[in-house]
């Protein structure tokens, strides 16, 4: 454990992730190229996207459980493989439907990666460490969202479709090469864990994962502070701030970078103030989303086209709601044995990609039914916009709901089971106040 063979394990998984992301944010600034290539509308346009997240989401939980049973190094190098044929396939498309038979490779290999990556921390790594090698991989992960922003556009933009898709899908070569011959389960001194003996079996441990209120709170933090951010990144953020705000294409893909590099100084934080403060790990959450809430009613409800400061208030907010996110795993670290540590992080990652294709999803919807109607004068005008992205409010104040009733469950569990009673915020600030006084 925490060993120099451990650090090349991480280093290794956390490249292939890397690479991952890059396939999956590959089609966030390719969007209008794409509308261009196969001459679509919007809403069949964002099932590009959006079938590609419904698989990735689909597949946790069976990835999951065979993460339990096959171990995490056959299903990293697996995926990799997988997503390189997906980006392949949708390099040489001549049509919008093999298009979309390339994303869904794409999505199933994507769903393979990052929770693989968590089980193997958990088993290579041990302590405080972990929450914040969790921080670290959704961190050094998201550079390829900087990698799909700036060389992944400039390549499409100059040289064209094919070579950019296929030079990304050079990436997940090199992830699965170096995982074939670097990556391990677990250390060579550690004992196996009891691996599921059966798919009834599994299913019936499945079962026991989904009831603990702290797997539910996991999955209900994971929804409410990914969403947002990710329906942005990887798909209509760039069209928003293009063809709507009528930002430069190359300011609009440093804006999606910033997403990035927001992320990386937030994630430290958040893993530092996670394993300093476990017991407030659901206000860290719950802080984000307001301030995403919040933030996102001033873009929405400002006269006239947004100023870009606000534009730039608004990417920083949604990469803080990234390694946010990240804190819905460590719920499901502190509440689930290792044995069953896969399907639990599986059933924690559904949460915020759900959230995602659903709200992706629904803009196309929403911009499409406008148009139609004559209501906006073209496909991405601003006001189009504002109710489109509007849609958020009802699919992530339900989590926010959902997410309270999980926590109020879980702070009961804790208080039966181990007598840890774990009240309101304000109650302990006064608290900590009155005694520093």
């Amino acid at each position: 454990m925490n060993s120099r063979r451990s650090w090349i394990v991480f280093a290794v998984g956390v490249f292939a992730y890397m690479a991952a992301v890059l396939q999956r944010s590959t089609l966030g600034v390719a969007g209008v190229d794409a509308a261009e290539r196969f001459e679509t509308s919007a809403a069949l346009l964002s099932a590009l996207a959006v079938l590609q997240l419904v698989v990735y989401a689909g597949l946790q939980i069976p990835i999951g459980l065979l993460i339990d049973r096959v171990g995490p190094k056959l299903l990293i190098t697996t995926g990799s493989a997988i997503m390189v044929i997906g980006q392949l396939v949708l390099a040489f498309a001549p049509s919008i439907g093999i298009a979309i038979a390339g994303r869904i490779l794409v999505g199933a290999g994507d769903a393979a990666v990052f929770i693989s990556l968590i089980r193997l921390i958990n088993s290579w790594f041990q302590g405080r460490s972990v929450p914040l090698l969790s921080q670290w991989t959704g961190n050094i992960g998201a550079i390829g969202q900087i990698l799909s922003a700036l060389p992944f556009a400039w390549v499409l933009h100059n040289v064209g479709w094919t070579p950019a898709f296929a030079a990304a899908a050079s990436l997940s070569f090199a992830g699965f090469v170096l995982g074939v011959a670097f990556l391990a389960d677990r250390p060579a001194d550690v004992p196996e864990q009891p691996r599921v003996a059966s798919v009834k079996d599994a299913v019936r441990g499945l079962g026991t994962t989904l009831k603990r209120p702290g797997t539910q709170l996991g999955f209900w933090s994971h929804y409410v502070t990914q969403s947002s951010g990710t329906a942005f990144a990887l798909f209509w953020g760039f069209p928003f701030l293009v063809s709507a705000v009528g930002i430069a294409q190359g300011t609009a893909s440093v804006l999606l970078v910033v997403i990035v590099l927001t992320g990386l100084v937030a994630g430290p934080i958040l893993g530092i103030l996670t394993a300093r403060f476990p017991l407030r790990r659901s206000n860290l959450v719950l802080g984000i989303t307001a301030t995403l809430g919040l933030v996102w009613a001033a873009v929405l409800l400002w006269p006239g086209v947004p100023p870009f400061w606000l534009i730039v208030l608004l990417v920083v907010s949604m990469g803080v709601g990234g390694p946010g996110s990240l804190i819905g795993f460590d719920f499901a670290r502190s509440f689930n044995p290792i044995r069953s540590l896969g399907s639990a992080n599986g059933i924690v990652n559904v949460g915020g990609f759900t959230a995602s294709f659903v709200i992706m999803f629904l803009i196309g919807v929403i911009l499409d039914a406008q148009f139609d109607a004559g209501w906006s004068d073209s496909l991405y005008d601003l006001d189009a916009f504002r109710l489109a992205f509007s849609v958020q409010y009802l699919v992530i104040g339900f989590g926010v709901v959902m997410l309270l009733r999980a926590r109020r469950r879980t702070r009961r569990k804790m208080e039966e089971d181990e007598g840890i009673s774990v009240g309101p915020i304000w109650v302990a600030l006064l608290r900590k106040w009155k005694r520093r006084g």
